[in-house]
């Protein structure tokens, strides 16, 4: 696949639908936006948008590369409009039905040349391609979140992904400035599987009360060089996101690292999801990523 512009769609406009929307139109495609619900649309465009200003703010983003960003980003809610699409990037909820259903309807809208990628890492992605007709264009590639700052993407074929998609999806990834790890079809893949037992591990030291949440964010960035601690991390991915991660590998492994502790449960009734909603492990006056 060449370098040249694309038309990209990303599928759902949480969290992570926007933080590749926002990926992908920074590195100049005309990006499609889509969800079901306008609302949800609405804050993901936002969301977009606010990264880019943020960026110009920092000085990290030039003002008029920023505004082509902007210009080249859109949304929808009508799956028809996705039919000019070179990839679809599918991030919607984690469930094997609505996105086997999801890549079966495009189908029937978008070219026989369109890659299709899903961002899924706790799901199959054979399972996944076979709701498409077209199960060798279908390609696993799982965003680090927040997709616009984190380099890593894992890259994971389905069973009867072409190896033709297999290239073209690296080397996309690699135009946007991104970095592929190739990883078995296996739940987790290689981030996962090690991330969210250590950040279980993280809450119920918090909960038993071995030190404070700011303690070991301290830690953890200064003996381990993580970025930032487990926190702050889990307050930008979502509290609500982390217990479905964590729930959807715990009944595939069936391993007890993986079932998110009591402290998830609660804070995500009470709807403390982090950034998002401005409160999580800590208060936020500005819910919106910051720039990059």
């Amino acid at each position: 696949m060449s370098n040249e512009s694309k038309t990209v769609a990303v599928l759902g406009a949480g969290t992570m639908g926007s933080g590749i929307a926002t990926v992908m139109a920074r590195a100049g495609h005309r990006t499609i936006l889509f969800d079901i619900d306008e609302a949800n649309l609405q804050r993901g465009l936002g969301t977009v948008r606010g990264f880019l200003d943020k960026s110009v703010q920092l000085g990290k983003l030039d003002a008029g590369a920023a505004q082509a960003a902007k210009d080249g980003l859109s949304g929808t809610t009508e799956l028809t409009d996705l039919a000019p699409c070179d990839v679809v990037v599918e991030a919607v909820f984690e469930d094997l039905a609505l996105k086997k259903d999801t890549f079966g309807r495009l189908d029937d809208i978008v070219s026989d040349s369109t890659l299709f990628h899903t961002n899924t890492s706790t799901l199959s992605v054979t399972g996944i391609a076979s709701g498409s007709r077209r199960p060798e264009r279908v390609v696993g590639t799982h965003y680090c979140n927040p997709a616009p700052l984190m380099k890593l993407v894992e890259v994971a074929d389905g069973r009867h992904t072409a190896t033709w998609a297999h290239r073209a999806t690296v080397e996309f990834l690699a135009s946007l400035g991104k970095t592929s790890v190739v990883t078995q079809d296996r739940p987790g893949f290689i981030v996962n599987r090690f991330l969210i037992p250590w950040e279980n591990s993280c809450i119920r030291a918090l909960e038993a009360g071995w030190a404070t949440k700011e303690a070991i964010d301290a830690a953890v960035p200064g003996a381990l060089g993580h970025p930032m601690g487990p926190f702050r991390l889990l307050d930008i991915v979502g509290l609500d996101i982390h217990q479905q991660v964590s729930t959807r590998l715990y009944e595939q492994l069936r391993d007890d690292r993986f079932f998110p502790p009591p402290m998830v449960e609660r804070m995500v009734a009470a709807g403390d999801l982090g950034r998002k909603t401005g409160r999580g492990f800590y208060d936020y006056d500005d819910t919106r990523l910051f720039g990059s």
